[in-house]
């Protein structure tokens, strides 16, 4: 009996990793393209609109300044292959963070709430809830970091190539920066895990608030006692794309930063701009006040078009493969009588699905 209630927690760990990761990879794969321009923007230091251009007075033309010629730029020298470079990285990278942020994020809620059950979860306070997120954002970001900087290597280096593959570029990450150049960029990234889930999920509480009081209202109107109010999915997504733009407009340039400590002394073919020259920025702070000073406000959001664009197919993406992946790992590995999942395997992806929808996954 001892050993069945041992087992029930770690088959649940080892469910949540593998769903997490598998909805991630499909995901970010996915999702590429509008990764790879946002990146390409991030890490130009030249203006990237025509308009940023003419105000500043500069002659020579920028190489990327707008969405769509980036992407056209993109595909015709690179092919479509090439907004999909990187990706490889990227899925060692989002798999292990989707994995280990599931994980320790249904493990600090069972400690927060003294039980393992999903339902029990709900009642938790929000203030618990962001905590319990922010926690498991750092953990997943520290253990996958190392893959992340080398996706934004991969993916900022264009055409021609300076590194032909990841392995070129570890090795000269190591030779250049030691072992802690892998992790360039790591403290405005935690710095930022912890605003983001903190604006996503008090902004989303409140849309979600805002549309049950919404559906009560209609449903007094029609006067149906028995009416659910909770919000529709079509509402749900609306509170979270309203939730995540939000999001991503106030930390978007912490992200920006982090690019450039990312890329910062490494190689880069002179057509596409000039470098991060290596230690070009003495912190985190320093690093804001020289890209204000010379590229003013704009720098510090460059790439937020494609960022946000990408966040809505990538919340979609990442929800409808999670839950076809857990239902199906649910119903081949989980006993129906002797688990915590309960016995009704539609009840146990029901409150996974709910469970997902209150996740901390960043984008």
């Amino acid at each position: 009996m001892a050993k069945e209630e041992e087992s029930g927690p770690l088959r649940r760990a080892a469910i949540d990793a593998a769903a997490g990761a598998i909805a991630g990879g499909i995901s970010r794969t996915v999702t590429s393209p509008l990764d790879v321009i946002k990146i390409r923007f991030q890490v130009q230091l030249e203006p990237t609109t025509s308009w940023a251009l003419v105000r500043a007075n500069m002659s020579a033309a920028s190489k990327y300044t707008g969405m769509l010629q980036a992407t056209k730029d993109i595909f015709r020298e690179e092919g479509l292959l090439g907004f999909w470079r990187g990706n490889v990285p990227a899925l060692l990278m989002v798999m292990p963070y989707t994995a280990i942020q599931f994980v320790v994020l249904q493990k600090l809620k069972t400690f927060a709430s003294g039980s393992s059950r999903t339902e029990d979860h709900y009642k938790l306070s929000p203030y618990l809830s962001y905590v319990s997120g922010g926690l498991a954002g750092c953990a997943a970001t520290i253990g996958s970091y190392p893959f992340d900087l080398l996706r934004t290597i991969l993916a900022s280096q264009g055409e021609p190539k300076v590194y032909p593959n990841m392995r070129a570029a570890f090795l000269d990450i190591i030779r250049a920066r030691g072992f802690r150049g892998l992790y360039a960029g790591l403290s405005p990234t935690l710095v930022e895990i912890v605003p983001y889930a903190g604006l996503q999920f008090g902004t989303y509480d409140t849309f979600k608030r805002w549309a049950m009081a919404w559906n009560k209202l209609r449903y007094l109107e029609t006067n149906s006692r028995d009416a659910d109010v909770n919000p529709s999915s079509f509402q749900l997504f609306l509170c979270g794309l309203a939730s995540g733009t939000c999001a991503k407009l106030v930390c978007h340039p912490l992200d920006v930063v982090k690019k450039r400590f990312q890329i910062e002394g490494l190689q880069r073919h002179p057509k596409y701009g000039a470098r991060v020259e290596h230690l070009a920025y003495k912190n985190m702070f320093d690093a804001f006040k020289r890209i204000l000073q010379s590229e003013g406000w704009a720098g510090l959001y460059k790439g937020i078009i494609p960022s946000i664009v990408k966040a809505a197919p990538a919340g979609a993406v990442t929800f409808v493969a999670y839950e076809a992946v857990l239902d199906r790992l649910h119903r081949k590995f989980t006993d129906s009588g002797n688990t915590e999942f309960g016995n009704n395997g539609s009840k146990c992806k029901a409150r996974f699905v709910a469970q997902f929808k209150k996740s901390n996954i960043h984008y």
